[in-house]
């Protein structure tokens, strides 16, 4: 079974936090990745990019509307992303528990989301 991991952040607590903690958070990340890639269990993982170059396609009146931002109606943001192939849920809450905003960061409101996922692979 795949599994989708969102992982989460608070665009306003990460600003309200010093330059220094946000760095020294941010630091300990690449280390907590690697461990959750050395599983084998992960397929894809990926740090989404600026908030600012972010844009919501929304169906209005017939036509697709674009607008800035990832706003959908939410103070949480996805920030990145990762997929894991697990035996049992068990194993995939086991995997997903390394990930940075699973361990890290409840100053920045992180949070992971584990969803369970059909999974169709283009030719």
């Amino acid at each position: 079974m795949k599994y989708l991991g969102l992982a989460y952040f608070t665009p306003e607590k990460f600003a309200a936090m010093a330059p220094g903690e946000v760095k020294a958070l941010v630091s300990q990340c690449p280390a907590l990745d690697e461990k959750m890639r050395a599983t084998g269990k992960v397929l894809v993982s990926a740090s989404l990019g600026d908030l600012d170059t972010w844009a919501t396609l929304r169906p209005r009146s017939g036509k697709t509307h674009v607008s800035d931002g990832p706003y959908t109606e939410s103070k949480e943001v996805v920030g990145g992303l990762f997929i894991i192939e697990a035996a049992s849920r068990d194993e995939a809450l086991r995997i997903a528990s390394m990930h940075p905003a699973a361990t890290l960061g409840e100053e920045g409101g992180w949070a992971v989301e584990l969803i369970p996922m059909d999974f169709y692979l283009a030719p």
